[in-house]
């Protein structure tokens, strides 16, 4: 294999794979660098699996997630026998905290692509414009206008089923018919929307593809059989993944090289070029270094992941990483908190089945400080709800036999169950540093989290949790529980920050283009670009940003500026 190529991608989820895919298809020898193991489509090892074929019943025992999982082992929902292959282990890829820090990672090519939320909402000028309002961090070089219709570009290869509710906060997309919502969530829909006109109850805008175009659905993709099985990994390529949908679409180029096993140490800098040439890879098996060139590098190894590697890339001209003129690299570390929200009992409806289980419920966007009748005086900006009703399963303690079977056999009451998702400000001192003197098994200093919730998030969760029992009550439930159990950060796996974009060198790492302001062709569109969080899932957003970011440098290098 040649050490040159046009252009080099590091990292292969969800933005790498898109990055890589634009690339190829505009023509550049493209080498995507994944420091995990290969993962093809397919290789979903518990994809066809049932509860009852796990051990356990799915359950991950105690002992094992202290022993390997010992910073994330209050997620039980997460760290799961049917995913926890995907999932890293923390004592052979440690990281320290001065404060916790819940980082759950997937070293493979397609990364967290593979066992994603899907969830898939767009930002609005709400978030775009709310620091420069607010006079919070940095302005946001952009605003919705000039990433809309690559909204639409991404969307339309993507396959986002929604439904179009025209709301300026939430801006309807290039929707696939919506995965319906059943009654129990359409009786909540209606009810809500009668008493609190403002919130809307939707269904989940998600990259689940409840209608498949093969003209348009490229890759190795099929519509969504409604197992509920996602983040196992689709052996249907129903949902959107690097594996699915944008690597057979590079591959078919014939312009993609794709190595796995290749840890990328630092990015190389030249000081008498005044910028980047290449990067410095070891072969996670073997321990051989590989130096890799390009004309441009497109950094998408994860919000931390990206940002440890230019903290890393250290030079004369840059002794504190990579483009770190500002100081703002690795700061700024946010993430979405959540572990709150409500659910409650709907009498009646007993006659109401439904068939399947569709990949998401319903999806209530944000409705508080979005006009001055809806501002709050305890806290800035907003979140919003994720969540679905389902029939209960009878499972009554101490009946066993055929009295059990006969039991379960009849479905329950409907419950309904709201997740809030709330939205983290880009604190400074919200950060993750790099421990120099403390190296991992392959001699990468080991990364040090130091993030925290402050009382803005604090006072925010109380509303969140007081209005999920408000629109519970208007549907008329009854057995209305709350919780609000704080989260750390990272817990939501949604980390963005690190190396924010803005309009100064100064004070920001990247420009309008994602692109380093001190070493122009060096690119970033993964989490670690964020200017702040929003409430919504950020994906399809780092999906726009990279197919942008590649057309700009396209347009660059053909007109002799890169």
């Amino acid at each position: 294999m040649t050490n040159t190529f046009d252009a080099i991608v590091i990292g292969s989820g969800i933005s790498g794979g898109y990055s890589a895919m634009e690339l190829c298809k505009k023509g550049y020898k493209t080498l995507m660098l994944e420091r995990g193991r290969m993962v093809e489509h397919g290789d979903y090892p518990t994809a066809h699996m049932d509860k009852w074929d796990l051990p356990n019943q799915g359950q991950v025992s105690l002992e094992e997630k202290e022993k390997h999982y010992f910073h994330q082992n209050k997620l039980n929902w997460w760290v799961k026998e049917d995913v926890k292959h995907f999932i890293n282990k923390d004592d052979e890829y440690p990281y320290d905290e001065d404060q916790p820090f819940a980082w759950i990672r997937g070293h493979h090519v397609g990364g967290r692509s593979v066992m994603w939320g899907r969830h898939c909402p767009r930002w609005s000028d709400l978030d775009f414009a709310a620091n420069k309002k607010e006079n919070i961090a940095v302005d946001w070089p952009i605003r919705y206008a000039d990433i809309e219709s690559w909204y639409d570009y991404v969307e339309t290869f993507v396959g986002v089923a929604g439904q179009a509710e025209g709301l300026p906060q939430a801006p309807d997309g290039k929707f696939i018919a919506p995965f319906p919502l059943n009654h129990v969530e359409q009786k909540m829909r209606e009810a809500v929307k009668e008493k609190y006109p403002e919130r809307v109850v939707t269904p989940c805008r998600t990259a689940n593809l409840s209608e498949y175009n093969p003209e348009v659905h490229k890759g190795t993709r099929g519509q969504c059989m409604a197992r509920n099985r996602c983040k196992r990994g689709c052996p249907f390529g129903a949902y959107f993944s690097t594996q699915s949908a944008t690597l057979p679409v590079a591959k078919e180029t014939g312009n993609l090289t794709l190595q796995s096993d290749a840890i990328v140490m630092e990015i190389i800098y030249d000081e008498k070029q005044k910028k980047a040439t290449g990067v410095k890879v070891k072969d996670a098996n073997s321990g051989e270094i590989t130096h890799y060139y390009a004309r441009i590098i497109f950094c998408n190894a994860s919000t931390v992941g990206t940002a440890a590697i230019l903290l890393n890339s250290r030079s004369e001209t840059f002794p504190n990483g990579l483009g770190n003129g500002s100081g703002e690299l690795g700061h700024n570390l946010m993430d979405h908190h959540y572990g709150m929200g409500a659910s409650g009992t709907l009498e009646g409806f007993d006659e109401e089945y439904y068939k399947g289980r569709k990949p998401k419920g319903f999806f209530i966007p944000p409705f508080t400080n979005i006009s001055q009748e809806t501002k709050q005086a305890d806290y800035l900006r907003n979140f919003s709800y994720q969540g679905g009703a389902s029939r209960a399963t009878n499972a009554p303690t101490g009946v066993i036999g055929k009295d059990l079977k006969d039991v379960i056999f009849k479905p329950g009451k409907w419950r309904i169950n709201m997740e809030c998702f709330g939205e983290i400000l880009p604190y400074h001192d919200n950060r993750m540093y790099l421990n120099f003197d403390k190296k991992d098994q392959y001699g990468l200093p080991i990364i040090t989290f130091d993030a925290s919730l402050r009382e803005n998030e604090i006072k925010m969760r109380e509303h969140g949790v007081k209005a999920a029992a408000e629109m519970l009550a208007a549907a008329g439930c009854t057995d209305i529980r709350t919780r609000n159990s704080v989260t750390t950060i990272g817990a939501c796996i949604h980390e963005m920050g690190t190396a924010r974009m803005g309009h100064d060198p100064k004070t920001s790492v990247l420009n309008k283009w994602n692109q380093m302001h001190e070493v122009p062709n060096v690119f970033v569109t993964d989490g670690a670009c964020m200017t702040s969080a929003g409430t919504q899932n950020p994906s399809i957003t780092y999906m726009a940003l990279s197919a942008r970011a590649v057309d700009y440098a396209d347009k660059q290098i053909k007109s002799g500026k890169l």
